[in-house]
């Protein structure tokens, strides 16, 4: 069987065509690309990003060790600076907030809370593919800080 030069041109820009399909969430730099549940690095957590009003923030939505293991019971935000928040769950803590899309698949002017440690950074985002995201935390200067890639997690 002989192939046409002209079907064989028409599969190929069709394999071109479903290839760049396969990238354009990320190449259409899409403003809400970022809303999902993403694991951090670490993996001990993920946080779900979803947008407030024109910007992006983000909640605790699941722990790898949800209970202290001094107490048993839920994790809580001991290390908050407020007293009274101390005693709020960190499942569920919102953790990232404030995060405006400028373009080139990055999202600045936001800040992100480490429970960790109680303490708050200047934070910036850049999705690096559809399933890769860099978070970057910093006090002061972006040049000083340190920067987390997150992976994306799909509903099951």
């Amino acid at each position: 069987m002989k192939i046409s030069k002209q079907f064989t041109k028409a599969f190929i820009f069709l394999l071109v065509g479903l290839v760049f399909q396969s990238f354009s969430s990320v190449a259409l730099d899409n403003p809400d690309a970022i809303v999902g549940v993403w694991k951090t690095g670490e993996g001990n957590a993920m946080v779900k990003i979803y947008k407030n009003g024109a910007k992006y923030q983000g909640r605790v939505v699941w722990l790898k060790e949800p209970n202290d293991p001094e107490t048993g019971k839920p994790k809580v935000d001991k290390n908050n600076e407020s007293p009274a928040a101390r005693t709020k769950p960190v499942l569920g803590l919102i953790n990232i907030w404030g995060f405006v899309h400028k373009g080139d698949n990055v999202w600045e002017e936001g800040n992100i809370y480490d429970p960790k440690n109680g303490n708050t950074y200047s934070s910036e985002m850049k999705l690096i593919n559809a399933n890769s995201l860099e978070v970057r935390g910093y006090i002061g200067v972006s040049l000083i800080g340190r920067t987390d890639t997150w992976t994306r997690q799909v509903a099951k």
